[in-house]
């Protein structure tokens, strides 16, 4: 069982990321993945802002990533990059925080022309902390997030499926990783 820390970069409560998160939280959970969130909206903005890196809550959100075996980062994406309230909360990661991580990026968007702010937007922040490997990803079209009359969402089918094939993927490499990690115990 791998620890997984999903962070949230949606600076909005209810929104059609949050149930992206919730579906994906689920697929983890199913897989027998022990899951926890950081939604960094819910952060102390003066911490954020001020850069603040000796703040109990951010120490703990810090400390949490460094003891998962992955971190799934999702943003919302405006104006072709990630959301700034995630920018923010990366700026305050040590150097190397994400060092032997594996990450998953997870983002929705308005337009397909967003598609590849996951690639040459959020990826090369996500290398300069220290992440080495870093997976596809998924970018989700929010017009894919139905809300619903109660103010909850729903996947479409398009939207439910490709996150499932990440999430495919994560399982996929945390097996390999936790394989390979066998074999060089027994190899000592």
């Amino acid at each position: 069982m791998a620890r997984i820390v999903i962070v949230s970069g949606s600076p909005y409560q209810g929104s059609r990321l949050d149930s992206v998160l919730a579906h994906t939280e689920r697929l983890l959970q199913e897989e027998g993945h022990q899951t926890g969130r950081i939604h960094v909206r819910d952060l102390p903005a003066e911490d954020l802002l001020h850069v603040r890196f000796d703040s109990p809550a951010i120490v703990q959100a810090n400390e949490r990533i460094a003891e998962a075996d992955a971190v799934v980062i999702a943003t919302p994406i405006y104006k072709a990059a990630y959301s700034g309230v995630l920018k923010a909360f990366l700026d305050l990661l040590p150097q190397k925080g994400l060092d032997g991580k594996l990450i998953l990026p997870v983002a929705i968007g308005g337009t397909i022309a967003h598609l590849l702010a996951i690639d040459y937007a959020l990826k090369p922040v996500l290398s300069a902390l220290g992440a080495r490997h870093v997976l596809a990803g998924a970018f989700i079209l929010d017009s894919l997030v139905k809300k619903k009359e109660d103010g909850t969402s729903e996947l479409e089918e398009e939207a439910a499926q490709r996150l499932q094939d990440s999430v495919r993927q994560l399982v996929q490499e945390l097996t390999w990783k936790a394989e390979r990690s066998k074999l060089a115990n027994a190899a000592n």
